[in-house]
């Protein structure tokens, strides 16, 4: 099923850290400072979608005064920053997976809907650093996931066609950015959304990390 891959591409919130505790801690807090009050259901239903999106997304929903957009998206990445820096365990397989892939020879990137600061902090947190070979933000694409931009740029700069990439991805809208670049994509999803029917579209779909020893790779 897996054939010809060349480079190996991994998410990173939810799939390497279980950052959707952060995330839904944090922008409950800042929102809630300009007066809109979030739940963490309201939270969950943008997963996957860059920050500055989210930000969009409630002010049009419920337009706020006394700070910026921009305030409520930089106090919110800080304090992502420092929940990464203090707190950030890597999920289960991380670390067998990245010497799994690595003792097959591919490439390997990170290509995250998060700001490049969310990234560099995660790697350096579980001192994994040097496995890969690139870091990739969708912060300064056109469009974040679903669009597949963060991914083919992370192809292009691995030279590598997209086809020949692997993506490891948790949510559903970086499953249908990695199938939209035409990648292979193994679902890795948290256990509540493992019978999702529209994660049918991933090639593969595992339990967690630990599982990729499992998969065939030429």
């Amino acid at each position: 099923m897996l054939e010809n891959i060349e480079a190996v591409i991994y998410d990173m919130d939810g799939l390497i850290i279980d950052s959707e505790p952060f995330w839904r801690k944090a922008e409950i807090k800042i929102f809630a400072s300009v007066g809109l009050h979030l739940t963490d259901a309201d939270c969950a239903m943008l997963t996957g979608f860059r920050f500055d999106e989210v930000v969009e997304h409630w002010f049009r929903k419920q337009p706020w005064t006394g700070k910026s957009k921009e305030q409520i998206h930089d106090e919110v990445l800080a304090e992502m920053e420092n929940a990464i820096t203090h707190h950030a365990l890597a999920m289960n397989g991380v670390h067998a997976s990245l010497d799994f892939f690595k003792r097959k020879n591919l490439k390997m990137a990170v290509a995250s809907s998060s700001a490049m600061r969310l990234i560099k902090a995660t790697v350096k947190k579980l001192k994994i650093e040097s496995y890969f070979d690139i870091l990739v933000s969708a912060e300064h694409e056109t469009y974040g996931k679903p669009n597949p931009a963060v991914f083919l740029r992370t192809a292009e700069m691995l030279h590598v066609r997209p086809e020949n990439c692997l993506v490891l991805e948790d949510s559903f809208n970086g499953i249908l950015a990695a199938k939209a670049a035409k990648m292979k994509c193994i679902a890795i999803p948290y256990p509540e959304d493992f019978e999702n029917p529209k994660l049918v579209i991933a090639d593969r779909k595992l339990k967690s990390l630990e599982e990729i020893g499992l998969v065939q790779l030429p």
